[in-house]
């Protein structure tokens, strides 16, 4: 490969607009890695659903312009889709719950069911690469940027929950991501928008952060992403995925994977390494994988510059290239299954939603309401998806006790039952005398909530995470 071949190798833009046509002359030209899949990339059907037949046409012509130039391997086809807030595509797609929800099961092998039917839907559109799991480890209200999307406050348990949903997506043909190292959901600064700082010593880090890590990393995790952010015990003032230690922190748990930075156009990094510079820069760390430059065609320009003026040594370059290769390799000589039905993992996620549910205070056994409930909260969607469970279930709508829905980065509630949707937090500063943790607003979710408030089913699900006084663990017995 030449060194233009190999600086392409190593970076997954993104693009505009649902017609593929731009960005696939650019991967052909540039000899580009792939392309990752962003909502405006989706195609919608008169419904405003995803359109799964131009969605599996739009990645088979980018997969498409990957081997253009002869290489054998198969591209990057990537997405975010790790259920909750962030899940790129929607119906006719399964609706997931939280990742929290995992946590609040505590239920390993469903976990890793759960991740092998999210996988297997996506693989049947072409989809190659998940940037999924979330191995951080939340600290609770002070972390604004991962709250539910981590599997748990608990180090242990969010490595053996991150562990199973990455195998279970290997299983199903696509490849995970494990994010975001050296862990986010103990910063209290949004990465999207400026530099975190990690004030933790490496012992702290080793304790907590690090632990789901090397869980995932023990179990075959192909790829790690690094997260924009300092860690001054490594290197003061510069973001972990652009930070030679972090990297050497990262390869000293025995990765030998690809690590794939996070978004290279966030604020983050755009603060501090305008133009192409942030692309080679991450490379001489140790990335073999830049995910979305800002400007891709700049980014190209600076790795070959930086090979030729030294300052990027060609031998990390081939290192890098080589990493990516290897895996797309080793990805297109394993035989994956064929895929499955979009919307066909319904099931799984009702019952992660179920296993997951967690009353904080109230009743454990037998109806909190009997009759009829009324609704306030949450988006119009929610409510239209309550009253349907609740109507499957013979409860009335429109009297009765008032169930407060709070969405996401919601406020606290009053009424006489508040559920939380999403991260659990505002449970702690809610006035209700009931108080039920959700993770999810999937129509799963609704269900497996009226099943507990009408006395059908018990709520085996425990606080994966701290809720003010709740302490994690708190929950039915």
């Amino acid at each position: 490969m030449s060194v233009e071949e190999k600086a392409g190798q190593v970076l997954m833009p993104v693009y505009s607009g649902t017609d593929p046509e731009a960005q696939a002359a650019t991967i052909e030209r540039l000899h580009l890695a792939g392309s990752i899949i962003m909502g405006d990339n989706i195609p919608l059907d008169a419904r405003g659903q995803a359109d799964v037949a131009a969605m599996t046409a739009v990645n088979a012509r980018l997969a498409q312009a990957t081997r253009a130039d002869g290489r054998p391997w198969p591209g990057l086809i990537g997405v975010d889709q790790e259920g909750g807030i962030v899940a790129r595509l929607g119906a006719p797609l399964t609706e997931w719950p939280t990742a929290l929800s995992y946590g609040a099961a505590g239920d390993v092998p469903l976990t890793k069911n759960a991740g092998r039917a999210l996988a297997a839907e996506i693989a049947s559109l072409g989809f190659t690469v998940d940037f999924a799991p979330d191995a951080d480890v939340t600290i609770g209200p002070a972390d604004p940027t991962i709250g539910a999307r981590s599997m748990s406050g608990n180090p242990d348990q969010a490595g053996a929950l991150a562990a199973a949903f990455s195998q279970g997506m290997q299983e199903a043909g696509v490849l995970p991501a494990v994010k975001h190292f050296p862990g986010h959901g103990s910063v209290t600064v949004d990465s999207h928008l400026d530099l975190p700082v990690q004030p933790a010593t490496i012992a702290d880090l080793e304790a907590r952060d690090w632990k789901p890590f090397r869980a995932a990393i023990a179990a075959g995790a192909p790829m790690v992403m690094t997260g924009h952010i300092a860690v001054p015990a490594l290197e003061p003032g510069v973001p972990a995925s652009l930070s030679g230690p972090a990297y050497a922190a990262l390869r000293g748990m025995g990765f030998n994977g690809v690590a794939v930075t996070d978004a290279l156009n966030m604020a983050a990094v755009q603060k501090q390494y305008p133009g192409g510079s942030a692309a080679p820069t991450a490379l001489a760390a140790g990335a073999d994988l830049l995910l979305m430059p800002t400007d891709v065609g700049q980014a190209h320009a600076a790795i070959v510059a930086a090979v030729a003026a030294g300052t990027l040594p060609a031998a990390r370059l081939d290192e890098a290239a080589r990493r990516v290769a290897t895996m797309m390799t080793w990805r297109g000589r394993t035989s994956a299954p064929s895929g499955a039905a979009p919307g066909s993992g319904g099931d799984i996620s009702a019952r992660v939603s179920a296993a997951a549910v967690t009353v904080l205070s109230g009743p454990c056994g037998g109806p909190i309401v009997q009759g009829s409930i009324r609704i306030a909260g949450g988006s119009p969607q929610d409510r239209a998806r309550f009253e349907a469970a609740a109507a499957k279930a013979g409860l009335g709508t429109g009297a009765g006790p008032l169930v407060s829905l709070i969405g996401y980065a919601g406020r606290p509630a009053g009424g006489d039952i508040a559920v939380t949707l999403d991260a659990p937090w505002p449970l702690q500063d809610s006035s209700t005398p009931v108080k039920i943790a959700l993770y999810g607003r999937t129509p799963g979710a609704f269900d497996a909530l009226v099943a507990v408030l009408a006395g059908k089913a018990r709520a085996p699900g425990k606080l994966p995470a701290a809720v003010g006084s709740y302490p994690a663990g708190t929950g039915c017995p």
